[in-house]
């Protein structure tokens, strides 16, 4: 037997992620708890602001970082909780209960995963600044101040808003801004969006990722990721866990019960670490030259006496350079990349394992199965039950 049902709007874009984990969190909280709600939501999941609303219903969650959305809801006397961005100060928020992606711990997130890889020269890309995006200021200054904080210098890019009309334009901007930017500094985007942005221009002028530069973009894209040529890096957002909230303080406002005075921040589930930031300190310019080339054709089968013959020195001058610089052999290098692209596929594409197999370059699936458990202590099936992500 369903409980009482209570007619809810949802207003969101999910047009993207963010809006898309924070709908899925909401629909995690009423399965789980056995709740029904009668839930209207545009059948083109995204709200046409400039009608004026006229809903019957008993509540609504909104995603308040749309300024229309905000304006659409001031005069509406029904319940809200608001879910968004997070600010500096209680005044920027609006005056309904309010669930937030804690911006402070995203960036610090991202700041911190470089600062692991060994970077010390930091860049952030941004948006222009527009009503929409309030967020991406916010995420700037949170930029500086950590920082100043750390004891850091860095520089802040805010490109062009893009569109069709100016896509090449902006990307010759961005190629000109990256190409000032020092050798191995660690790049923030302010979304995977403007990541995808930065893998674009990088691969017009032939700057590598993440040799020259390191990456890490925002939200866990899954369709901006697909289209990349290098796997990116990213903070995934706790927002499934923004929308359980968020369903959670409403139906407690349906149970007259207590709202919290603060907004409820939520901190990022956690960094997705790929191929843009999988940095490596190396000055050796005949190993940085052999990783590149192991790179780009580890998985297509080469030898050691390929890579050798690429760089035309000795093998035993480059293996003890491979040593001197990453403690590895050229042959362990060669495999690690071939399992760090198996790992990707694992973890971020529905690929059969045979097809993963034969994609990083093991013809026999079963000889894969018995290097990679030798490796990592488990089987290929194994490791995408533990680490998929979802």
């Amino acid at each position: 037997m369903h409980s009482e049902s209570y007619k809810v709007v949802l207003l969101f874009n999910a047009n993207n992620i963010y809006d898309r984990q924070i709908l899925k969190g909401i629909g995690t909280f009423l399965k789980s708890n056995n709740i029904h709600w009668n839930i209207y939501i545009s059948e083109t999941m995204r709200y046409e602001s400039n009608i004026s609303f006229n809903f019957d219903c008993d509540g609504i969650i909104a995603n308040f970082d749309d300024p229309d959305i905000e304006d659409l809801l001031k005069e509406v006397n029904i319940p809200i909780i608001g879910v968004g961005s997070s600010y500096p100060d209680d005044l920027s928020y609006p005056n309904v209960p309010y669930v937030a992606a804690d911006n402070y711990a995203i960036i610090e997130a991202a700041f911190s995963h470089l600062c692991a890889k060994g970077i010390n020269k930091f860049a952030f890309y941004s948006i222009p600044p527009n009503r929409y995006c309030r967020w991406a200021g916010v995420r700037e200054r949170i930029f500086e101040q950590i920082l100043k904080k750390k004891g850091y210098k860095g520089v802040i890019y805010q490109g062009m808003t893009t569109s069709l009309d100016n896509w090449q334009e902006s990307l010759d901007k961005l190629s000109i801004w990256l190409q000032s930017l020092p050798i191995n500094t660690g790049i923030i985007a302010v979304n995977d969006a403007r990541a995808h942005h930065i893998l674009q221009a990088c691969d017009r002028v032939g700057i590598k990722i993440p040799e020259e530069l390191c990456l890490i973009g925002i939200d866990n894209e899954e369709v901006i990721n697909d289209l990349a040529m290098v796997s990116l890096s990213t903070v995934k957002q706790g927002t499934e866990e923004m929308g359980f909230n968020a369903a959670s303080l409403l139906q407690k406002r349906f149970s007259n019960g207590k709202f919290p005075k603060s907004p409820l921040l939520i901190a990022p589930k956690k960094i997705i670490a790929r191929r843009s930031t999988d940095y490596r300190s190396v000055q050796d310019p005949y190993v940085i030259q052999a990783i590149h080339y192991i790179q780009d054709y580890a998985c297509k089968g080469i030898k050691v006496e390929q890579v050798i013959s690429e760089m035309q020195i000795s093998r035993s001058n480059l293996e003890i350079r491979f040593k001197a610089s990453l403690g590895k052999t050229i042959h362990s290098v060669i495999h690690e990349e071939k399992f760090n692209q198996a790992k990707y596929l694992l973890t971020d594409s529905s690929l059969s394992i045979q097809a993963i197999s034969e994609q990083c370059g093991y013809p026999s699936v079963q000889y894969f199965y018995f290097l990679f458990k030798k490796l990592y202590g488990m089987t290929p099936k194994e490791f995408r039950d533990k680490y998929v992500t979802s």
